[in-house]
């Protein structure tokens, strides 16, 4: 088990919520790649998306494997403007690498926001600090874990 992978138990532990990290053979990087591998929609996939505001702090857009972000309606909940953030940047805000950046366990403080269309499952899955691991996470868990910062930032269909 990696040290990305060890974060993130620890951050789960200390929020109570069950660590039953998978450690893959194939990689998971994209929500397709990690529905497959564990059997689920594409829906379930639990994305962990970093942008950099134009002043330079780091967003984390958690969404559900189906949608893609909006970063209009992210940038009225942060109130400027919202960019893609590199590789660099993401690995310097969060400590993980873009393909296995978890919902917890980041270095650094990252504004978090959750899309409401993860809460439609009894189970998502999400990245365990690598491109080759991920967790389940049940909906009780992932209320616990989003708190407050529950809102629609996605692309409607």
């Amino acid at each position: 088990m990696s040290k990305a992978n060890e974060r993130v138990i620890a951050a789960l532990n200390e929020l109570e919520i069950s660590a039953d990290i998978r450690i893959l053979d194939r990689d998971t990087r994209t929500a397709p790649q990690a529905a497959e591998v564990v059997g689920c929609d594409v829906a379930q996939i639990l994305k962990s998306l970093i942008f950099r505001t134009e002043s330079g702090r780091a967003l984390l857009a958690i969404t559900s494997g189906a949608n893609r972000v909006d970063v209009n309606r992210l940038k009225e909940l942060v109130g400027e403007r919202v960019l893609r953030a590199d590789a660099d940047f993401v690995r310097q805000a969060t400590g993980y690498a873009i393909g296995g950046v978890p919902p917890v366990g980041h270095v650094g403080p990252v504004e978090t926001f959750f899309d409401p269309d993860l809460f439609k499952h009894e189970t998502v899955w999400a990245a365990a600090g690598t491109p080759n691991s991920l967790f389940p996470i049940q909906r009780d868990d992932l209320y616990k874990l989003a708190g407050d910062r529950i809102h629609a930032f996605t692309e409607q269909n």
